[in-house]
């Protein structure tokens, strides 16, 4: 947050320059309202989308995420004309910060679907641990994030460090976690490949296939990048706030569009295009080959389910 010497300045002057502040620049206005414009756009379609669907926690999660980026952009702007504007620096750096944790919350969701509906026992969590563990983790670190940003906007000087410092510890608990989520999901898909390399498919996994909609690949892929693309801009986040405010990397703006905002509007648009509710209808049913101890529906049974009674709520 801004310095205490900072602080004076509410507009551009000759003793209050634009290269004085923690940024440096005047957020271009071309770029953060075209962003401002993707976000909202995908904010609305996740709504429409997820009432259409009912998909309830994957919509709240991800149309919180695709809302919060839209805000932030909008603070930006507010920069643009005032890059000394205070409301448009918190206002953008809280929900810029605090909003993919949201998005990639919406993706841990639907991971659990993915494992049982490929088969439980190629994966080395059970399917329910991935919404308990990650989400978990996820919710911590947007709390400790939320902590830190809510310390670092007080106009405290003593407390700006210790908000910093929380900020940077809640990005990183959050990129250590889509780290193992990565790993494990990089396992399973392994596992999938090669069981069905090893031996020929049988009459059931033939069906199954017939009856998945062409284009599940594409959603299996977009989700994929999306979480990738998240991951990329967490792990960018780190030494942009660990380097302190206004540290040579916060103050490039190029680097931030393309590795903040360009990552996270790629992600939110696959995300949209490439929703659960068109592309993987068997979202709804959990159902797992090798669950039956548990009572859990085979693949063919959910898919036939979801056939007759629609999907249900994530």
């Amino acid at each position: 947050m801004p310095h205490k010497d900072q602080q004076l300045c509410t507009q551009v002057s000759p003793d209050c320059p634009v290269y004085a502040t923690l940024y440096g620049y005047r957020p271009n206005l071309a770029a953060n309202a075209l962003l401002l414009a993707i976000f909202s756009a995908c904010t609305l379609a996740q709504l429409i989308l997820g009432l259409r669907y009912r998909l309830k926690a994957f919509t709240i999660a991800v149309t919180i995420g695709c809302a919060g980026e839209a805000i932030g952009y909008g603070g930006r702007i507010m920069m643009n004309r005032n890059p000394w504007s205070q409301t448009g620096f918190k206002t953008q750096i809280c929900c810029l910060v605090l909003a993919p944790s949201f998005l990639a919350a919406g993706i841990y969701l639907t991971l659990k679907h993915l494992v049982i509906f490929f088969g439980a026992e190629k994966s080395r969590l059970r399917p329910g641990l991935y919404t308990a563990i990650f989400i978990s983790c996820d919710l911590l670190s947007i709390l400790i994030q939320a902590g830190g940003g809510g310390i670092a906007a007080s106009d405290q000087s003593n407390l700006v460090k210790i908000g910093d410092n929380l900020i940077v510890t809640g990005i990183s608990v959050q990129v250590a976690t889509m780290f193992v989520c990565l790993c494990l999901a990089a396992d399973f898909g392994w596992q999938v490949l090669k069981h069905h390399k090893l031996r020929l498919p049988g009459r059931e996994e033939v069906e199954e296939g017939e009856r998945l909609p062409g284009s599940f690949r594409y959603y299996a892929i977009c989700s994929g990048v999306a979480f990738v693309l998240i991951f990329i801009r967490c792990v960018y986040r780190v030494p942009e706030m660990a380097g302190g405010w206004g540290n040579p990397l916060m103050r490039n703006q190029a680097e931030f569009m393309v590795f903040d905002g360009g990552m996270i509007a790629l992600a939110c648009i696959l995300m949209t295009i490439a929703h659960p509710g068109i592309f993987f209808p068997a979202i709804g049913k959990q159902s797992a080959k090798s669950s039956s101890k548990r009572g859990v529906e085979s693949p063919d049974q959910g898919l036939q389910a979801s056939e007759v009674s629609g999907p249900e709520k994530i």
